[in-house]
């Protein structure tokens, strides 16, 4: 049974019942907290796949050209030198957003405003031969939080999930590395959390309250297409998925000079 790294960005953005859905598929996990002090790995040499989860950082730099977090670049590094070298990998929202912008992908403040709480994503056709993406409904349950959008996809990404405000909701470079804008990971507590105080809910005048009660009511239907979906990349990353190759992966071959 193989390892996944997964990087905590954030101590209110934990793997939650993703690590629980992992756990049944049989793959460990090694988390490891930057935001703690944790020193990343150089290398994915130790690991089976990797998983980059969300935050309230931004994935770009600020005005004085800083990075959202100091560890970013190193967690950049990790995500071109997992797709280079093919390690199943997995970006959730801000990890999303990492992935693109570690492959030349643009990442920005959205001009649609905050995307919160319980929504809908469409399935683009191009999700009917990718190995996780397949078996995902027409239009899948998710959960949003995020004020960011990625505006560019990287060059060769291929485009699996969108949505009419945010058209950049999940996409895959090469033929193991997937990000996805939206959550799949929370439960109501940790919707509780984020919702407790919060600025952001405030200013577009919606009741915490309500945005908690609203995601409770739809976690049985996220977790009815995602924890397959979380099955699929353990098995993935285990070797053992069946049809897991691309004829066409769609990512052209000057991707890997990317980074280090």
């Amino acid at each position: 049974m193989g390892t996944a790294l997964v990087v905590e960005n954030d101590p209110t953005d934990d793997l939650r019942r993703l690590g629980d859905w992992f756990a049944e598929a049989g793959l460990a996990v090694s988390v490891v907290r930057p935001h703690l002090g944790e020193p990343l790995p150089e290398s994915l040499d130790d690991y089976v796949a990797f998983v980059v989860l969300g935050g309230e950082q931004d994935a770009y730099p600020n005005a004085a050209g800083q990075p959202g977090a100091p560890w970013f670049p190193a967690v950049e590094a990790l995500l071109r030198k997992a797709v280079r070298h093919r390690v199943p990998t997995l970006g959730v929202c801000l990890g999303g957003q990492l992935l693109a912008a570690a492959h030349g992908g643009v990442v920005e403040r959205s001009t649609a405003g905050p995307e919160i709480g319980p929504a809908l994503v469409g399935r683009r056709d191009a999700a009917d031969t990718d190995p996780l993406f397949r078996y995902v409904p027409l239009l899948p349950d998710v959960i949003q939080w995020h004020t960011d959008e990625i505006t560019e996809l990287p060059r060769g990404a291929v485009l699996l999930a969108a949505s009419t405000r945010y058209p950049h909701q999940a996409f895959r470079l090469g033929d193991r590395a997937w990000g996805v804008q939206f959550h799949i990971e929370c439960d109501a507590a940790m919707i509780a959390d984020w919702a407790t105080d919060s600025t952001l809910l405030a200013e577009l005048g919606y009741d915490p309250e309500v945005v908690v009660a609203a995601t409770a009511e739809v976690l049985p239907d996220v977790e009815e297409v995602w924890q397959p979906f979380a099955a699929r990349f353990a098995a993935l990353a285990q070797g053992t998925l069946p049809d897991a190759d691309i004829a066409n992966p769609g990512t052209g071959p000057t991707l890997p000079l990317l980074g280090r």
